[in-house]
């Protein structure tokens, strides 16, 4: 394909994503609500979308659901998903520093925001789970600029478009393939940095159990605050009660390697005991994680 025939391309799907993001601003939450709905029937029981991988994934996390039972999941975490979007879409407009606190509820955060004040570097751990950019939302909009590691878009008008929204409160993204120095930087200038811990790291990565089911997990969350004294807090922002615009940001656990207790002191340890929180908090609101993640892609290659 030719260079222009591609910026044409990525031009038109752009323009697109604009005029999608200007609809669902226009419309109210209950009508956005019942679109995420019929588009979740769309792609999960019509399309089909993935189907093999979510159900094969609700299976092996949860043995005893029966097939019905994964059904309804699946098809509530594709509205979860399209939710996901159409909050994403708004939250700039109808949240601000003066009102976040009617959409947003903070459970045991203390001690994450007075490591925040702190004159150390910090790293947070959240997923594909709940709405994890909101997480990053939130803190921008009290003060706390955050930097997350992410691949770009192949497409650059989106890339920049995204980028954009993280940016307006103070979230910037260190490009996956080329920012470990960057990394560095921000953790020796006592900045925070935020990881999403739920990918696959390949067959060099730390194997950990998720799920009942050995995962490769990435070491660098750990490595990294062993390194520059940084203290980890896991923390999600899930959607509340399934009201759209709503959150929670709990802080679940957080490590300090400055005392590190007796079962949590090495970068396989620190690695499994992040997944195991993570894990643990799924359980609870199964349908708002990402089971069309191939979470364990690494595993059936290399132990199948």
């Amino acid at each position: 394909m030719g260079k222009y025939l591609r910026n044409v391309l990525d031009f038109a799907v752009y323009f697109v994503a604009r005029f999608a993001v200007c609809v669902v601003q226009s419309i109210s939450l209950d009508v956005c609500s019942r679109w995420a709905e019929i588009l979740a029937f769309l792609f999960n029981d019509v399309l089909r979308v993935r189907r093999k991988l979510v159900d094969s994934n609700l299976s092996h996390a949860f043995p005893d659901y029966s097939e019905r039972e994964r059904l309804l999941v699946a098809r509530k975490m594709w509205t979860h998903l399209f939710l996901m979007v159409a909050e994403v879409a708004r939250a700039p407009r109808e949240m601000h520093g003066l009102n976040w606190w009617k959409n947003i509820r903070i459970e045991n955060g203390r001690q994450m925001f007075s490591a925040l004040h702190a004159d150390r570097p910090l790293i947070l751990i959240t997923a594909h789970f709940g709405n994890f950019e909101m997480g990053g939302f939130l803190l921008g909009l009290l003060g706390y600029p955050t930097f997350s590691v992410a691949r770009k878009l192949d497409n650059p008008y989106l890339n920049e478009f995204i980028g954009d929204f993280r940016g307006q409160t103070g979230q910037y993204i260190i490009d996956k393939n080329e920012g470990y120095e960057d990394i560095l930087s921000v953790l020796g200038n006592n900045g925070v940095m935020a990881f999403l811990a739920d990918q696959s790291a390949g067959r060099k990565g730390a194997w950990i159990q998720f799920f009942n089911r050995p995962a490769s997990a990435y070491k660098a969350m750990a490595l990294l605050s062993l390194q520059y004294d940084a203290p980890i807090f896991i923390c999600f922002a899930t959607r509340t009660d399934d009201q759209p615009m709503h959150f929670t940001l709990r802080v679940v656990d957080y490590f300090d390697p400055r005392s590190k207790p007796d079962n949590i002191a090495t970068v396989q340890e620190i690695t499994q005991w992040h997944a195991l929180r993570l894990e643990e908090q799924v359980r609870l609101i199964p349908h708002q994680y990402w089971w069309l993640h191939n979470r364990w892609k690494t595993y059936g290659r290399v132990f199948k």
